[in-house]
């Protein structure tokens, strides 16, 4: 009886995986079909994302490779653990999630995105008819406005003042750290959207190094990602580099804002014409540069011209 049971198992779990790997076969071949549909209208968009939340972030860059972030809380440490992964097979997108879950949300993004379009256009032909009405503003539009909800969430919301000094400051200093954490995560999601933009456009350029120095390194590859090389000050002494591959890492180090600044800087340095005013403008300064001259020309002459000729003619000033 137990050996009939044991086989009757094993088939089962045969067949199981057969049709597992036929679904995936299929369920790849089906996404990557309409990639290959979709692949000039998600380029001219310059990608989409998907799924954003703070569990989860999907999101297709313009090269039709996926980003994914996934976040969960570590038990033993009681950390919060991110990891980030760039897709670009199909056949690995269909092992980590749901293909509906993925047509879905292109479903509804796009017509989110759609419909905004359709209200921006609706508001600049109704201009001066009548004021916009200001939209609502949720949670999710503002980075900080959750955050006291994440922290009461976590037991740490106190109805009672405290009683001393030291327990207001235990206090202060958690909710501190709350947004501390809650504004790293947000300046990587921004990271996250600008690598998910600009990919289309550094796979024509090429890696470009932004900061190259001692202690630091940071390039933006030719596939849209950040990628750095820091000595952190506690391993100067001993010269040991840490790698940054992931937005989370790289804001631990680095302020967005700084990150973009540079990045303009390098590329302005590669391409000078980037910092140039408009031709026209250079054209009406070259013109009145070179009016300036002329002027200059006429009147400088005639004083050369009187000087010399009265040292041709002796009436000059000679040595005694």
């Amino acid at each position: 009886m137990d050996t009939s049971r044991s086989r009757l198992l094993g088939e089962i779990a045969s067949d199981a995986s057969l049709e597992r790997s036929d679904y995936m076969a299929q369920a790849s071949a089906q996404l990557r079909e309409f990639l290959e549909t979709n692949g000039n209208k998600i380029e001219q968009v310059g990608g989409l994302v998907l799924i954003d939340d703070e569990a989860d972030y999907l999101a297709v860059a313009a090269d039709l490779t996926f980003r994914s972030r996934s976040r969960y809380l570590d038990e033993a440490t009681g950390k919060w653990v991110t990891e980030n992964e760039v897709i670009e097979n199909p056949s690995e997108l269909v092992e980590l999630y749901n293909l509906a879950d993925v047509f879905g949300a292109f479903a509804d993004v796009a017509k989110v995105g759609a419909g905004s379009e359709e209200e921006e256009g609706e508001e600049e032909e109704g201009e001066g008819e009548a004021e916009a009405t200001p939209s609502a503003v949720g949670l999710a539009d503002n980075p900080y406005a959750a955050v006291a909800d994440d922290w009461a969430a976590a037991g740490r919301d106190y109805e009672e003042a405290p009683e001393t000094e030291e327990e207001a400051a235990e206090r202060l200093y958690d909710l501190a750290l709350a947004f501390q954490e809650r504004s790293q995560q947000t300046e990587a999601h921004l990271l996250e959207q600008f690598e998910t933009a600009a990919s289309r456009l550094t796979s024509v350029l090429g890696d470009l190094v932004i900061v190259d120095d001692e202690d630091e390194r940071l390039t933006l590859k030719a596939t849209g990602s950040f990628a750095g090389e820091v000595v952190p000050e506690d391993d100067a002494e001993l010269g040991i580099w840490r790698k940054l591959e992931s937005p989370d890492e790289l804001v631990e180090f680095y302020d967005p804002t700084d990150v973009f600044g540079d990045l303009a800087d390098t590329l302005a340095e590669a391409f000078p014409s980037l910092g140039e005013p408009p031709s026209g403008d250079e054209g009406d300064e070259s013109g009145e540069d070179e009016a300036e001259d002329e002027g200059e020309a006429e009147t400088e002459p005639d004083g050369e011209t009187d000087g010399d000729a009265e040292t041709e003619d002796g009436e000059g000033d000679k040595p005694q």
